[in-house]
């Protein structure tokens, strides 16, 4: 959940106290607010709510519950066998389960016929000549591109009542428009939710697929965040295959990455990760070669920072020493 909050200057000790006893994190500051992020389960998410409300609330972005199985202990656990593929001195099948081994080389350099590195598979450049949709950098344009087309992300705010969501994504599927993320969850005022959702397209398409949502009298706002300084965050659950001997090497990773272990058994760990796109990717990238069991994902969502900082534009730039 992105939460933002009044914070004024005779307030905000109270403020980072509660932050640090419901472990969240600053992730925007301004003169007069404060935007948070947090993570756990449902109770935990309502007992911030009620903690910061007396500040005043300003805007939520929640994702929904994302969940993968706790593993069982011992050689009758769905991926017992699978971890040992993970080093090449265990002799296993190509396959386990159904499941790829995850010490063949194919699978761990990204030759196989789904690029690895996104929760979805990417297609092949012979079926889609065009941007690939699910690609790691889908939406970052260069020079030698002409199309503008790029991963635009929406928000909007919506009556909290059955059938709203079906009604929404209509309109995206009769215009053709794909939807590469959504994420739902109650906002700030009682009776209305956000959707956050990511469409690819170009700003003109975009904009006309705005006044459509617009013309529904279930939304009460639709706002392109794209080219607007926001923060976003998603939240991961990535459970990989590992033994005794590779724990300690996948936790080190998850260390550098500021991911979380939420469950250990003899044959896997389970992490927990927050952050942008690149950041998935690149953990997800590291962590194939020892096998990849299950993978849950939120999908993206985004509140405008009221400081005005675009960190994507500080990304790479080199500061005089």
């Amino acid at each position: 959940m992105l939460i933002k909050v009044n914070a004024c200057p005779e307030f905000r000790a109270e403020i980072m106290w509660l932050v640090d006893i419901f472990r969240a994190k600053i992730v925007d500051i301004s003169e007069h607010s404060l935007t948070i992020e947090v993570t756990g389960d449902p109770g935990k998410m309502v007992a911030v709510q009620r903690n910061l409300s007396k500040f005043g609330i300003r805007e939520i972005a929640r994702t929904g519950k994302i969940a993968l199985r706790r593993e069982k202990i011992g050689a009758s656990a769905p991926f017992w066998r699978f971890s040992a593929a993970s080093y090449p001195d265990l002799e296993v099948p190509t396959s386990v389960n159904g499941l790829a081994r995850a010490g063949d080389k194919s699978y761990a350099s990204g030759t196989d016929t789904h690029a690895g590195g996104d929760v979805y598979p990417v297609e092949s450049d012979d079926v889609f000549p065009v941007n690939q949709v699910l690609d790691a950098h889908w939406g970052v344009l260069n020079d030698e591109d002409t199309s503008g087309l790029r991963s635009h992300t929406l928000s909007l705010i919506v009556n909290d009542s059955p059938g709203v969501l079906n009604i929404v994504t209509g309109v995206f599927a009769r215009r053709g428009y794909n939807i590469q993320s959504l994420a739902v969850g109650h906002a700030e005022t009682e009776g209305l939710s956000r959707i956050t959702t990511v469409v690819p397209g170009t700003d003109e398409s975009i904009s006309k697929l705005v006044q459509q949502l617009y013309k529904l009298i279930e939304i009460h706002e639709v706002r392109d965040l794209t080219h607007l300084p926001f923060a976003e965050r998603e939240l991961t659950m990535i459970k990989i295959a590992v033994n005794a001997s590779a724990r300690r090497d996948v936790l080190d990773i998850a260390s550098i990455f500021r991911a979380k272990a939420v469950d250990v058994s003899d044959h896997t760990i389970t992490l927990e990760l927050t952050g942008d796109l690149d950041k998935m990717v690149a953990l997800q990238r590291l962590l194939e070669p020892y096998g990849i069991c299950e993978v849950a994902r939120t999908g993206r969502i985004a509140l405008i920072r009221e400081s005005g900082v675009d960190s994507r534009y500080l990304r790479g730039y080199s500061f005089p020493l």
